[in-house]
């Protein structure tokens, strides 16, 4: 059942329109555990040459929710709060976020990420709040 959950929730991430742009790759092999990789770009640059912070939040939010996502398997987990801590400027190569959940109650889930660069440093840190929604996973979202 756990595999199937993981193998899932990646294809309702590769599903998602946006993820067609960013080009993303999403990893769960354990449950409250999950990473994502993906190329950086010149189309990901702001006018210094470095990433956007956008792409940042994108990556850590992703991999921290997936986190959360990978234990909660009836509903739809939300985003409530995310805390990112910007540590270098990358401008090639690609990215590794990895997160984990740390803290969980019923209604309430904390997980924290990393996000290395090619070279393996730490580009950023972040941690989110998340929690149950209250729309099912099912089809409607790409979860078959």
């Amino acid at each position: 059942m756990e595999r199937t959950h993981f193998e899932t929730l990646v294809a309702m991430y590769d599903s998602a329109p946006i993820n067609k742009w960013f080009q993303p790759r999403l990893r769960i092999e354990e449950a409250g555990r999950a990473e994502i990789e993906m190329p950086v770009r010149a189309d990901f640059h702001h006018a210094a040459r470095a990433i956007h912070g956008a792409v940042y939040f994108k990556a850590l939010d992703d991999a921290t929710f997936f986190a959360v996502q990978s234990l909660v398997t009836d509903f739809f987990v939300v985003t409530s709060s995310f805390q990112l801590y910007f540590l270098r400027p990358v401008s090639e190569g690609h990215l590794l976020a990895r997160g984990q959940v740390v803290s969980r109650s019923k209604r309430l889930y904390i997980a924290e990420g990393v996000l290395l660069d090619n070279r393996g440093k730490e580009a950023a840190r972040g941690s989110g709040t998340f929690m149950p929604s209250s729309t099912p996973l099912g089809p409607e979202l790409g979860y078959r």
